[in-house]
C-alpha cells in the first residue's frame, strides 16, 4: 500500500512545539516549517489536545496560512476522552477542521487505542462514524495510534480491517519491553498488511539524554547524533512509511533533516550499539515517561508530572545532583508532595505508568 503525495519518510510531530511563554512561538514553528518544506519534507501530525488545544491552531495559522493545500500532509486524531456517545464525534471532527483550517484531513487516527479505550470507540460507533467521513472526502486515509500489547492490537486488526495504517511506539528501547512489545505490535500490523507510522522513535528525548555509558557507544561510531541512531533504528524497518519527530527548535530540525535527507539505515554494527545501550538504560531504572504531557491535562493539582521525572531521570543517569533537581523546582511550583493519589493521570498515560507511585518516589528523593 502506497499513500499519495508524501515526499519522504520524516514527519514534524507538532506536541512539543516551541512556547514563548504560555503560547507557540511562532516566529520560531514558522521557520522550521519553511525548513522543513524546503528540504523536500512535507508531513505533519497533530491532534485535539496537543499543547491544550494550542498546536491545531498553530498548525492554523503558520502552515495552513502560508501554504497551499497540496504542499503538506496532515494528520489529525479522534481521542476518547473528547467524547462521551456517540453524537459528540461529528461535532468534535468539524471542529478540528475548523481550528486547523482545512476541508479535509489526509491521515485521521483513531488515537491512543487500548484494550479499554476500543471498548469506548466501539460503543459509539467510532469506526463507522470515520468511515462516512472518509466517503465524504473529510478523510483521505483512516488510521490508529496503539498503546497497548500484540494481541490486542491483533484483534482489533481483525475487526476493523479498513484500517489502512497504524501508529507504533518504535524505538530500541522498547523493542522488546513486554508493556509495549514494540517488534511484536509491528509483525503484527504486517501480518494483517498495514504500513506503520512511528512514534516516539527517541522516547520523549530518553535516546538523547543518555547515560554515559550507553552514550560512549555511539561516541565509538563517529556517525552521527545520539537521535540520529534512534532515529535510523525505527526507520530501518521496511514496513515503516513515516517516522514522526516532536521537533522544538532548528537544531533538533536540522539535525533530523541531515538523517533523512539521504537516508541510510542501521548497519551490524551499529545494531550492536543499540542493544548493549538498551541493556545499559534498562539498567539505570529511569521513568520510562516520553513527556507527553496528557497526565498534566487532568491532574487537578496541576503537577508538572513529566518534569518531575525527567528531573529524576537526570538524576539517576549523573546529569544533574539531587540539590539541581530540588532547585528547579521553586516551592511556588506545583511539586510532588501536592499528589492526592486520585489516579486520573495513569488512566491516559500511554505508558502505563504507575504515576502516584513514582511520584511519591520521586518526591522523597
Amino acid at each position: 500500500m502506497a499513500f499519495e503525495g508524501i515526499k519522504k519518510n520524516l514527519g514534524f510531530g507538532c506536541m512539543r512545539l516551541a512556547l514563548a511563554g504560555d503560547k507557540v512561538d511562532y516566529d520560531v514553528f514558522n521557520r522550521m516549517i519553511d525548513e522543513f518544506i524546503a528540504a523536500g519534507f512535507n508531513y505533519f501530525d497533530t491532534a485535539h489536545g496537543y499543547l491544550e488545544g494550542k498546536s491545531e491552531i498553530a498548525i492554523r495559522d503558520c502552515l495552513v496560512a502560508r501554504y497551499k493545500r497540496e504542499d503538506y500532509i496532515l494528520a489529525n486524531k479522534l481521542s476518547a476522552w473528547y467524547f462521551e456517545k456517540e453524537e459528540d464525534i461529528v461535532p468534535l471532527f468539524e471542529s478540528q477542521l475548523k481550528l486547523c483550517g482545512v476541508e479535509y484531513f489526509d491521515f485521521y487516527l483513531l488515537h491512543s487505542l487500548t484494550r479499554e479505550s476500543y471498548k469506548k470507540h466501539k460503543a459509539c460507533h467510532s469506526f463507522e462514524i470515520v468511515k462516512d467521513l472518509k466517503k465524504q472526502g473529510k478523510i483521505k486515509h483512516i488510521a490508529l495510534s496503539f498503546h497497548d500489547t500484540a494481541d490486542i492490537l491483533d484483534m482489533i486488526l481483525s475487526e476493523q480491517p479498513d484500517i489502512e495504517a497504524v501508529q507504533l511506539q518504535i524505538n530500541y528501547l522498547d523493542y522488546d519491553d513486554p508493556g509495549v512489545q514494540s517488534k511484536a505490535c509491528y509483525d503484527v500490523a504486517i501480518k494483517h498488511g498495514k504500513k506503520v507510522i512511528v512514534m516516539e522513535p527517541v522516547r520523549g528525548g530518553y535516546l538523547v539524554n543518555l547515560p554515559d555509558k550507553a552514550a560512549a557507544l555511539f561516541d565509538e561510531l563517529n556517525g552521527g547524533s545520539y537521535a540520529s541512531y534512534a532515529l535510523r533504528y525505527a526507520a530501518s524497518y521496511p514496513e515503516v512509511f513515516m517516522v514522526l519527530s516532536g521537533m522544538n527548535n532548528m537544531n533538533v530540525m536540522l539535525d533530523n533533516i541531515n538523517t533523512f535527507k539521504d537516508f541510510v539505515p542501521l548497519n551490524e554494527e551499529e545494531y550492536k550499539a543499540t542493544d548493549r545501550a538498551r541493556e545499559i538504560i534498562r539498567e539505570v531504572r529511569q521513568i520510562p515517561c516520553t513527556g507527553c504531557n496528557y497526565c498534566t491535562e487532568v491532574c487537578p493539582k496541576h503537577i508538572p508530572i513529566p518534569e518531575l521525572f525527567s528531573a529524576y531521570n537526570k538524576v539517576l543517569s549523573a546529569k544533574i545532583t539531587g540539590g539541581e533537581a530540588k532547585e528547579s523546582f521553586p516551592k511556588d511550583r506545583s511539586n510532588g508532595s501536592d499528589c492526592i493519589g486520585c489516579k486520573k493521570c495513569e488512566k491516559v498515560c500511554p505508558q502505563s505508568i504507575e504515576i502516584a507511585t513514582h511520584i511519591e518516589k520521586v518526591s522523597k528523593l
